[in-house]
């Protein structure tokens, strides 16, 4: 399914950062002590230490190559600053093993002019984990990492890399303003369960842009207090396509202990692949049954438009043609 989704037209230029005549000085984790086939977390830190205290324009290199990596949160920078990922970083196939089990396997916070670069991969190898994955029955199942964790990130860009085979969510991107997904690529088997590919909250200005996306669950998921997402010549599938909520469609659950309100989303040029349901606006979102149905939802929807959307959906026995306008 290509999405072309736009919740408000906007769109946000590259990020040119200004550098010095001598260029960024480049921090390469094998002069921390990285090696291929022990664990690079120290080794990243290290150079992340160094690189985010320097008052100049860095830049971290993962060569290429394979790596392990156990965990790690990268804090800060005081000028502009890239991680250039250009090989494969593994994650522990293994369940329970982070060193910090309630966090998530890669966290980047507080930083400005970020830039997460290089074509390489985040590979979460979480075939293991989705088997024990019980959380549709259980409301107190084990929790699972994410790959990778932005929060607090301003005036930055994730661009030219892969994030494959997460465990829990692909990516989170939280209490963020004025960030760019470029040519991001996100993959897991559409039966992986709760592989979300970007979930998004209290943000703004999010722009999701020339992107694939190819999940177990939804390709983007748009939580509360977000405002001014872009999405553009993104394919979505297979997954469940482009949620705002749970707060492919618009998701409120029943009995939501608050009044709120979602408003002004735009679904304009969308083209749909064969896809079970097109555009779903459901106010009883009670995924498993986990949930009260016991009054309505008290979340308002208002000034929703569905512009230009054509393609083809599934019924029972056939394929059906799809045209809005």
């Amino acid at each position: 399914m290509a999405i072309n989704f736009i919740t408000i037209l906007f769109f946000l230029p590259l990020l040119a950062i200004n550098v010095n005549a001598q260029g960024p000085v480049t921090y390469d984790i094998t002069k921390y002590g990285a090696k291929p086939g022990a664990d690079i977390s120290q080794a990243l830190m290290d150079a992340w230490k160094e690189a985010s205290n320097s008052t100049s324009p860095s830049i971290i290199v993962i060569p290429r190559g394979t790596w392990s990596l156990s965990q790690v949160k990268l804090i800060g920078n005081k000028a502009p600053l890239e991680l250039q990922v250009q090989g494969t970083v593994q994650a522990n196939p293994k369940t329970g093993q982070l060193p910090n089990k309630d966090g998530e396997w890669i966290t980047i916070n507080y930083v400005n002019y970020f830039t997460l670069s290089g074509g390489g991969v985040f590979d979460g190898q979480g075939q293991e984990a989705w088997k024990q994955n019980d959380c549709h029955k259980n409301r107190n199942c084990a929790k699972l990492p994410m790959n990778l964790s932005f929060n607090f990130i301003n005036n930055s860009i994730i661009r030219d890399v892969t994030t494959k085979d997460s465990k829990n969510f692909h990516v989170n991107c939280i209490s963020s303003h004025n960030v760019t997904f470029l040519r991001f690529t996100i993959s897991a088997p559409g039966d992986s369960p709760n592989t979300d590919g970007i979930h998004l909250g209290r943000d703004t200005m999010i722009n999701v842009i020339d992107s694939v996306i190819k999940t177990g669950d939804d390709c983007v998921s748009i939580g509360d207090e977000t405002k001014e997402v872009h999405i553009q010549n993104v394919t979505c599938g297979p997954g469940h396509g482009i949620s705002v909520g749970s707060l492919g469609g618009v998701k409120t659950w029943p009995s939501a202990p608050a009044q709120l309100t979602v408003s002004d989303l735009h679904f304009e040029d969308l083209i749909m692949d064969n896809v079970s349901s097109p555009i779903i606006i459901d106010q009883e979102y009670c995924p498993h049954n986990l949930c009260k149905k016991d009054r309505p939802s008290s979340i308002k929807i208002t000034n929703v438009s569905i512009k230009n959307v054509r393609g083809t959906t599934k019924c029972r026995g056939s394929d059906a043609y799809l045209q809005q306008s």
